[in-house]
């Protein structure tokens, strides 16, 4: 079976060698990227955006320089990794809902227009929606995940009934705010990845880990417009939570292949 008709970003190959701590070496880094069909240039453009960034910092030159994650970079990953781990933990059953709406209002006057709009960008990042032109709703409490420079302009309430034009069942809420359709799309594209992914050969490891790479920029892909909505709040059979369980069938095989995590070091957790 052919190569996924994926395109792999840069940054994915970057930070699937970071680690919590300490580095990662930039030859393994371009190595992969080119068994992946990336040349160095974008990867190093890459690199040097996540440095204007603030989120690494580099060592050494060429393919003997080494990468380390800032304090800034490690909190915006850890971000990443907690939504996966509450994708896989409402997937399990292990995080039921409570019922609660939280109420996110942005209090940033309007002599403060960038910092007013990147907060509700970020907001709609976190898979909250709009309800009116400052107030956002989610079925998580999205406090923490907010940096704390950004909380100091939040109103945060909590609420356990919600009126939204007169809809006031929480799956038809649900529905209005966050449709299905856009999400559902995002998950039937990362089917190909999933297919090849339980047939390709782990003869090598860099096989593992090319399969890893593929079924991690996949999940992303389909996870950047997931709100990750609490099962209770969609469909009964619910089609990207049966591709996630599919998707950590694929990654564990792949692992089993591997002596050792070789990316995702201490990251990327599916059990």
């Amino acid at each position: 079976m052919s190569t996924p008709a994926l395109d792999i970003s840069p940054r994915t190959v970057i930070e699937a060698f970071l680690p919590q701590q300490g580095a990662a070496s930039m030859r393994e880094i371009l190595d992969t990227a080119n068994a992946v069909g990336l040349d160095d240039q974008p990867v190093r453009l890459a690199v040097r955006r996540l440095i204007a960034a603030g989120e690494v910092t580099q060592t050494g030159r060429g393919r003997q320089g080494e990468i380390h994650l800032t304090e800034s970079g490690r909190q915006r990953l850890a971000g990443d990794r907690l939504a996966l781990g509450l994708a896989f933990a409402q997937d399990d059953g292990r995080m039921p809902w409570d019922g609660r709406w939280h109420l996110i209002s942005v209090t940033v006057p309007e002599s403060r227009r960038a910092l007013r709009d990147g907060l509700r960008r970020s907001l709609r990042e976190l898979g909250a929606a709009p309800l009116s032109t400052s107030l956002y709703v989610s079925a998580h409490d999205l406090a923490d995940l907010v940096t704390p420079d950004l909380r100091e302009h939040l109103v945060l309430a909590v609420a356990t009934e919600l009126n939204v034009h007169g809809v006031t069942d929480s799956r038809e809420i649900a529905a209005l705010l966050w449709p299905a359709a856009p999400v559902l799309a995002g998950y039937a594209a990362m089917d190909e990845v999933l297919r090849w992914a339980q047939q390709h050969p782990l003869g090598a490891e860099q096989d593992a880990v090319v399969v890893q790479l593929f079924l991690a920029e996949a999940l992303e892909q389909a996870m950047r417009v997931d709100p990750l909505l609490p099962p209770e709040l969609r469909q009964d059979a619910w089609m990207p939570a049966d591709a996630r369980h599919t998707w950590r069938r694929c990654w564990e095989r792949a692992s089993a292949a591997l002596p050792g995590d070789v990316i995702y070091r201490g990251w990327l957790v599916a059990d």
